[in-house]
């Protein structure tokens, strides 16, 4: 076998598992970094020396492209706005941190400090990405007593880390996540995930109805397969540069990204779960379709899901949205209080 010119370790801190394929990976990264070394040369000249990110047609553009790792921070910073709210309380998140903490929350947050991305270099023991993670979790904990800590935002703010190297940066950019993009997917009640998953399964009825009655047939629930595919928004499911390319879009598009990537997923491996003939084998399936080639190969990945699940507009989210929350308030009226 020849011999790998990558490391058994990722540029992210993620090590590489014995199985995985070197040379699919040399493949697609000797047409990627050309890709990534021309968005480079675009993204410098356009932002120049100081220039601000405005949102416009071109920087939507740029962004589905990707977003350059040394231009993240700044531009995921301008394009959410979480720029605008730093900027009135610039102060807060060291505030937070020189304040004193809830036993309860610190206990929580310290539960699934080990548990997060335990394959990555950066986040074990000895490495001191796990202060880093504490503080930002602890922070946004104290900071948002609604949501308090919930499991998946520490693979969320673990990856804003690796990717902006900044504390403050992370705290702030997972509070426009969970308070502007994501609305009530972190709550106790989590009512937005489960409405928001509720709506998948329609959109997929409609966009792809024989694999939707497929899955119904075999009984494996939507949410099943979905649910930490919306928490972690893809962290822990797909390849990292693809989830960080997704996050670009994330950031500039809000939360219809997830499902066009979830459409995408579904329909671009229709035959493979078409083959599934039990609730088993489907449930494999779909641990398969999000670590294969297409989902590695991110730049192509990122281009079909503007294509593959066709039109999908945010009234079509949004009127959808207000009906399932509205069968889940009156589901919810019907239940005897606990």
């Amino acid at each position: 076998m020849a011999q790998s010119n990558f490391s058994a370790v990722d540029e992210y801190g993620f090590e590489r598992h014995e199985d995985f394929d070197y040379a699919s990976y040399e493949e697609f990264m000797s047409v990627y970094l050309k890709v990534l070394a021309s968005r480079a040369h675009k993204w410098s000249t356009m932002l120049g020396e100081g220039k601000s990110v405005k949102r416009t047609n071109t920087i939507k553009r740029y962004v589905r492209k990707g977003i350059p790792s040394e231009h993240r921070p700044s531009v995921w910073m301008a394009i959410s706005e979480a720029d605008k709210m730093r900027d009135l309380a610039p102060d807060l998140y060291h505030k937070i941190l020189d304040s004193p903490f809830e036993k309860e929350l610190v206990d929580l947050v310290k539960t699934d400090l080990p548990r997060t991305f335990p394959d990555n270099i950066y986040f074990t023991k000895e490495a001191n990405h796990q202060t880093h993670l504490f503080n930002v979790l602890i922070a946004y904990a104290q900071n948002n007593r609604v949501v308090g800590y919930c499991q998946g935002l520490n693979y969320i703010a673990g990856l804003l880390l690796l990717a902006t190297k900044s504390e403050e940066t992370s705290f702030w950019l997972l509070k426009v996540l969970v308070e502007k993009i994501l609305p009530d997917y972190y709550t106790k009640t989590m009512d937005g995930l489960i409405v928001d998953i509720e709506v998948l399964s329609e959109l997929v009825k409609f966009k792809a109805p024989d694999v939707h009655q497929h899955v119904i047939n075999l009984g494996l629930p939507w949410a099943v397969i979905t649910t930490k595919w919306f928490v972690c928004l893809f962290a822990e499911v797909l390849p990292i540069e693809t989830v960080l390319r997704i996050w670009d879009c994330l950031f500039y598009e809000g939360s219809k990204i997830l499902f066009r990537v979830c459409i995408t997923l579904i329909k671009t491996n229709k035959e493979a779960i078409m083959a599934c003939n039990d609730f088993t084998s489907l449930a494999e399936c779909f641990k398969a379709i999000v670590k294969n080639a297409s989902a590695l190969h991110c730049h192509e990945f990122m281009q079909s899901i503007f294509k593959v699940p066709g039109t999908l507009s945010n009234a079509t989210i949004i009127k959808l949205r207000a009906r399932f929350a509205k069968q889940r308030r009156e589901q919810q009226q019907k239940e005897p209080p606990r």
